[in-house]
C-alpha cells in the first residue's frame, strides 16, 4: 500500500509527465522518488473531464518499475487512447488526473457459476481472457456504473471482444485490488479514493 504522501506523488508525476511530452515531445526524467517508485507494480492513469473519460492506459502486471509504468501510462492515457484524439496542453487546465496502483492479477479459482458470488464491487477489479482476447476494468469502474457482480463479468468480457456470456462458457477471469489516488479537481488536492465494498 502507498501512503498518501506517495500516492500524491504518482499523481503529481503523471500530470507533469503528460504537461512535459503535450508541451516539447519530452519524456519525463526522475530521481529522488521515494522507495515505492522502484518496486515492480502494475498501474493505470486515468483522465476525465467534468467526470467523463478522456483518457485511460496502463499496465495491468507488474513489469516495469512504478515511476517508468506512471511515465509510460500517463502518455499513453494522454496520446494513444484508441477511442479518443489526442489531449492537446490546454486541455490540462480542465482535466482530472487519476492513478491506480494495482496488485498482481490472480486467477479467480471457482466454477463460472460462482463468479458472481465472490467478486466484490468497489474492491476488485477484473481481467476477462481468452485466447488473444483480453479486457480490463479497474475496480472503480463498477460502483462508478452502479454494476452488479454480474453486470461486472459481462462488461468486462466485453471489453475483451468476447460475448457478454463468455465468463460462463470458457473465459479466464482474474481479479486484482487498485489503490486510487486522484486530484479532487484538475491541479486541485489529491486524495485517496475509496469505495465500499456492496452489491455482491
Amino acid at each position: 500500500m502507498l501512503s498518501d504522501f506517495e500516492g500524491e506523488k504518482a499523481v503529481v508525476l503523471a500530470r507533469d509527465t503528460i504537461e512535459l511530452f503535450l508541451e516539447n515531445g519530452k519524456k519525463m526524467q526522475v530521481s529522488g522518488l521515494p522507495e515505492v517508485f522502484d518496486e515492480l507494480r502494475g498501474v493505470f492513469v486515468t483522465l476525465t473531464i467534468e467526470g467523463d473519460l478522456r483518457g485511460c492506459i496502463g499496465h495491468p502486471y507488474p513489469d516495469s518499475p512504478l515511476s517508468d509504468a506512471i511515465i509510460d501510462s500517463a502518455i499513453s492515457a494522454a496520446t494513444r487512447d484508441p477511442r479518443f484524439p489526442a489531449v492537446v496542453i490546454s486541455e490540462m487546465d480542465g482535466i482530472v488526473v487519476e492513478v491506480t496502483i494495482l496488485t498482481q492479477p490472480e486467477l479467480i479459482d471457482v466454477p463460472p457459476q460462482k463468479l458472481p458470488d465472490v467478486i466484490e464491487i468497489g474492491r476488485h477489479g477484473l481481467i476477462a481472457k481468452d485466447g488473444p482476447y483480453q479486457g480490463l476494468l479497474l475496480p472503480q469502474v463498477a460502483p462508478e456504473n452502479d454494476f452488479d457482480a454480474i453486470d461486472f463479468l459481462s462488461h468486462t468480457c466485453l471489453k475483451a471482444g468476447l460475448s457478454h456470456d463468455a465468463w460462463l462458457t470458457g473465459a479466464q477471469m482474474y481479479w486484482f485490488e487498485g489503490q486510487i489516488f486522484k486530484e479532487i479537481s484538475p491541479r486541485g488536492n489529491i486524495e485517496e479514493e475509496k469505495f465500499n465494498s456492496c452489491c455482491k
